[in-house]
Order: structure tokens, then C-alpha cells, then sequence
């Protein structure tokens, strides 16, 4: 049985166990309770390492990537065109790149810059050139209410230029092209062509600009002072208007065009012409329908004959292209012909003339009446030996009696071939005619030169040479100076009695105009040929009467 005391005893053991264990536990929660924390505290050290490395990386990759990305513009704005240029201030090796795409990007830029300029401007003269000025005709037309353009052509400037030289040549460009810009304040000055200068001008009334041209004619034409030499320059200048349908291109045309129908009217300024022009693609066409009427009998040859004024006979004949065409008429010559020049046609043209004026002559002989048929050639083809070698076949295999007519300005272009080929026809038996004497530039180096048996006063003289005692004076000392060169003397446009009389008294040899006969058929050649001289109304005995 148990005792009290011993009950205490118990208990009290009890009690200290308890304590005691109660006092352990309390120790080894206290001493665990750091180690708890501690995956807490590893677990944001972590966090904040890895927010640490991100931020830095994020950091350094966007110091990378930055100028990366300049760069990377900078080139896609090179590709478009437009100036770039890389600022970096950190990274050596990157540093080095852009310093070296700024270089590269400089380079093009400035290779850019002078493509540009030669784009833009004549490298001869430094002008600005024709695409140039035709941006600012178009940026003009869209501010302005109308302008015109005077194109500035250089007389002879090829022949200039071989004399010259093509550095010296540039020079006297250039001078032009600056007293242009004085003469003309802020308007645009170019070179249009080798020859040709292009000024913009205020739209005004065609007398106006008129009097525009002449004053730029008058300060510009004077000679060119290139170091201690001076050399004479001669221009033309042609004008045009703006027009709704025209384009800065064809303004362009347009003054070029009116510089030449200037120089064929003798005149130093003119407008464009538009009746007289035409129309290109009507005449390109026209063309094409020449050709076909060459074959299908719509082209053929008239004949003029030329009667010697001392024998009183018919001593030649013209040959002279007509065409009818089936919807137009008669076409006159000096479109379908000049034409053919224009548009590189004239040498099958001249063959076809040639063939047929072979072939009539040879109905002539069989007719009893052996007499030259004169042919023109164009001067262009003066300088072709490939014509030369078949016209020269054809009058030899035919045996016939050709004359070949040229103007005297057609050796001008090429001399040294034009007179080696002159040589050849008059070796080959052809006859050579110096035709429409005195219109044009003459000269009597050239008329020396020319081996030529025929000369053919041009009718402009010889239509007024008996009411104009200076005309008839001229015709007169022509007379004699082609006889001292051994050349007989044809006068053209002979319409009167009295013209025909008067060159009789001055010792004309051939006389051709309407008053002995007009353009015919060879049929009525051959008629008049078969007709007693007497009974021709210009004979000596008719006129008498």
C-alpha cells in the first residue's frame, strides 16, 4: 500500500521530470530556431542574386544592343537614301565600327554628290544640262502661268571645234553660257547639246519675244576671248512657247526647230513654226507611203529641159522627182525630199532617181536625141563611197549621160571625201553641176576646188536681175568668173523674155526656167526635142516676132 510520502516522492519526481523535459524541449526549440529561418533567408538571397543578374544582364544587353540598333537604322536609312551618321561613346570595338560606317556612309554620301553633278551638268562647260533643265521647265509650268524657252545654237560649231580644239571649244561654251546667265539674270541657263544653249524665259506675246531674242543676240554675239586669242562666234536663235499639249521635251525640239527655220530664212532670231513644222509622226508615215509610191507608179520623174542660149537648142534636161499621192496631191518636193534627209531615206530615194532618170534617158536616145539628164544629189551623200561605188556602176553598166548636180555648201560638212568623190565622177565621164550658186555661203576657195563643169546661178538672183541693176551686176561678174574658171553658166528661174534676153547680152550659156518649159513628162520632152527650134516660143526668132 502505497504511502503518502511515498506518493509525494512520486510527484514530486513526476513534477521534476516534467520540468525538466519541459525545460529541454524549450532549449532545442530555442537552439533550432536560427536554423529555421534559414531556407528563408537562402531563398531571398537567391531571389535578389537573380534579380541582380537579371537587371545586369538586361543592362548590358541593352548597352549592346543599342548601338547595334543605331547602326542598324543608320544602314536602313543609307538604303533609303538619306544621310546618316552614328553617335557611340562607349565599347572601343563597337566605337571602331561606326566610326567606320560613318566614313563609308561619308563616302557615299559624297560619291552620291557627284553622281548627282554629272546627272545634273555638263562636264564640258559645268552647265547645267539638258535633264537638268527640263526638271526645272516642269517645276516651272506647275508655278507659273506660262513660260518659253530660246534655245542658243552655235553656228558651224563642229567646224569650230576641229579648228579649235574640244578643250578650247568647251571654254567658248562656257563664256557663252555665262554671258547667258548675265544677260538673263536668275533664269536657267543649260546646255541643251553640243552646239545648243537653253535659256527659260517669261511668258509675253510673240513680238516681245522677239525683241527679248534680238537683245540677247545683240549682247551675246560678239567674239569670245579665250587667253590672248579671240574667236568670232556666230548664233541662232530659236523660240518657243509654252502650249497646254507641250511637254518640256518637246519645248526643247520646238526651239531647236525654230533655229533652223531661222537659218533657212536667213534670219539670226525666230519662233517656232508649227504650220511649217508639221507633223513628225504624220511625216514619219509619210515616209512609209513613199516608199510604196516609188513602186506602184505614184512617184515618178518630170524633166525641165535647159535651152543653150547659142545654139538655140535644148541641150539638157532636169530630172525632178514629182509625187501624187492618193489623198494629199501633190506633194511638194521640199517636204517628201528634205524629208528623206531628215529621216536617212535620201540615198534610196537618189537611186530610185537615179534608175528611172537612166532609164528615160535611154527613150531619149531611142528617140534620136542623145542629151545629159541632170540628177541632184543630196550633199550628205557626198560623203558615203558606198553610193558613189553603185550610182557610178549603174551610169557605167547603162552607158549613160548623167550629170550629177550638187550644191556648193555640200562639201562643207566632210571636204576631203566630198572632193575625193567629185574626183571619181569626173574620172568615171559623169558630169558635175555646181547647183543654186550664191544662195548660201559661198565660197571661192571651195568654187576653186570643185571640179565642176556646169555652175547654176540660183533663180532668187534671176527673177529680179532686170528691174535690179545690182542683182544683174552680180550675175554678170558671176558669168565671168565662172567662164575664167572653165565652167559654162546656167541661169535658173528664167520667166521672162526679157530676163532671157538680158543674159544672152551677158553671155550666159544655158538658160532654164518656166519660160522654156515646165516640169513634163519625157514624152513631151521628146516632142519639143522633135519640134523645129524656130517654132519654140522662146526662140531668138520668136521673141523677135
Amino acid at each position: 500500500m502505497l504511502s503518502f510520502r511515498h506518493l509525494g516522492v512520486k510527484l514530486t519526481l513526476l513534477y521534476s521530470g516534467l520540468f525538466a523535459a519541459a525545460m529541454l524541449a524549450i532549449g532545442v526549440s530555442v537552439a533550432f530556431a536560427p536554423a529555421t529561418a534559414l531556407p528563408w533567408l537562402f531563398g531571398a538571397i537567391a531571389l535578389v542574386g537573380l534579380a541582380t543578374v537579371a537587371i545586369g544582364s538586361w543592362l548590358l544587353a541593352r548597352s549592346l544592343t543599342r548601338p547595334i540598333t543605331a547602326l542598324d537604322e543608320a544602314a536602313r536609312k543609307l538604303e533609303r537614301g538619306e544621310e546618316a551618321h552614328v553617335e557611340i561613346a562607349s565599347y572601343a570595338e563597337i566605337a571602331r565600327l561606326a566610326e567606320r560606317f560613318n566614313t563609308m556612309a561619308g563616302g557615299m554620301k559624297e560619291r552620291e554628290r557627284r553622281i548627282r553633278q554629272l546627272a545634273m551638268h555638263d562636264p564640258e562647260s559645268a552647265l547645267q544640262n539638258r535633264r537638268s533643265f527640263e526638271a526645272a521647265m516642269a517645276l516651272q509650268a506647275r508655278n507659273a502661268t506660262g513660260m518659253a524657252i530660246a534655245a542658243v545654237g552655235i553656228d558651224r560649231f563642229h567646224h569650230v571645234r576641229n579648228a579649235i580644239g574640244y578643250q578650247m571649244a568647251g571654254e567658248v561654251v562656257k563664256t557663252l553660257g555665262g554671258r547667258l546667265k548675265d544677260i538673263c539674270g536668275a533664269a536657267r541657263v543649260s546646255r541643251l547639246s553640243a552646239d545648243t544653249l537653253g535659256v527659260i524665259l517669261p511668258a509675253r506675246e510673240d513680238a516681245a519675244l522677239l525683241a527679248l531674242g534680238a537683245n540677247i543676240l545683240r549682247r551675246i554675239d560678239v567674239p569670245v576671248r579665250i587667253g590672248h586669242d579671240a574667236i568670232d562666234v556666230i548664233v541662232t536663235i530659236g523660240i518657243a512657247r509654252q502650249t497646254d499639249a507641250a511637254t518640256p521635251g518637246d519645248m526643247i525640239t520646238q526651239a531647236s526647230v525654230a533655229i533652223d527655220q531661222a537659218r533657212a530664212a536667213n534670219r539670226r532670231v525666230g519662233l517656232f513654226d508649227a504650220a511649217a513644222y508639221g507633223d513628225p509622226r504624220r511625216n514619219l508615215a509619210l515616209m512609209s507611203e513613199l516608199r510604196a509610191a516609188m513602186s506602184n507608179g505614184d512617184a515618178y520623174l518630170a524633166h525641165q529641159p535647159k535651152y543653150d542660149l547659142r545654139t538655140g537648142k535644148i541641150s539638157g534636161v532636169e530630172a525632178l522627182m514629182r509625187w501624187r499621192h492618193p489623198q494629199r496631191g501633190m506633194i511638194s518636193p521640199d517636204i517628201f525630199i528634205t524629208m528623206a534627209e531628215d529621216t536617212g531615206h535620201v540615198r534610196r530615194v537618189t537611186e530610185w532617181v537615179l534608175a528611172r532618170a537612166i532609164a528615160e534617158q535611154a527613150n531619149m536616145r531611142a528617140a534620136g536625141h542623145d542629151l545629159p539628164v541632170s540628177v541632184n544629189v543630196s550633199g550628205r551623200l557626198l560623203g558615203e563611197t558606198a553610193f558613189a561605188d553603185k550610182a557610178l556602176a549603174m551610169i557605167a553598166n547603162a552607158e549613160a549621160s548623167i550629170c550629177f548636180e550638187i550644191t556648193e555648201t555640200a562639201v562643207i560638212d566632210n571636204a576631203a571625201l566630198a572632193f575625193a568623190t567629185i574626183a571619181r565622177c569626173g574620172e568615171a565621164g559623169v558630169g558635175i553641176s555646181i547647183d543654186d550658186y550664191g544662195s548660201g555661203l559661198s565660197s571661192l576657195s571651195y568654187l576653186k576646188q570643185i571640179r565642176a563643169q556646169e555652175l547654176k546661178i540660183d533663180k532668187t538672183f534671176v527673177l529680179s536681175a532686170a528691174e535690179s541693176g545690182r542683182d544683174a551686176l552680180l550675175i554678170k561678174s558671176t558669168i565671168d568668173l565662172a567662164h575664167s574658171l572653165g565652167m559654162k553658166v546656167t541661169a535658173e528661174g528664167v520667166e521672162t523674155r526679157q530676163t532671157l534676153a538680158l543674159l544672152a547680152s551677158m553671155g550666159c550659156d544655158v538658160a532654164q526656167g518656166y519660160l522654156i518649159g515646165k516640169p513634163m513628162p519625157m514624152a513631151d520632152i521628146i516632142a519639143m526635142l522633135n519640134a523645129p527650134a524656130q517654132k519654140l516660143p522662146f526662140a531668138a526668132g520668136a521673141m523677135r516676132a
